[in-house]
């Protein structure tokens, strides 16, 4: 079995139903079902709207540059609280898990 094929099934074996699954290698989440990507894909939508709407003002004061990097500080924290709270418990994994 390639690398990909392995790797598809493992993010498909999801008996508890998470949104995000851990990841095969490092540590932190990757989408499992459709309601995590479409979480990703809003993070995503708003992330774009937010430095296009930074990108169109003219002269940005420092300001707006602190306000606008704190914006997306904030909505990367609301990301993580929603793959915590809806993920596989974190953990550092090199590898596929030995029960795979």
């Amino acid at each position: 079995m390639n690398l990909w094929s392995r790797y598809v099934a493992y993010i498909k074996k999801n008996p508890e139903g998470y949104w995000f699954r851990r990841k095969v290698w490092g540590w932190g989440w990757v989408p499992a079902t459709w309601q995590g990507w479409a979480t990703l894909a809003v993070f995503i939508v708003v992330l774009v709207l937010m430095l296009t709407s930074f990108l169109s003002i003219p002269k940005p004061r420092n300001a707006e540059a602190v306000y606008f990097v704190g914006k997306v500080i904030l909505w990367a924290v609301l990301l993580l609280i929603v793959c915590y709270t809806t993920g596989e418990p974190p953990k550092w994994q090199w590898g596929f898990p030995d029960e795979e």
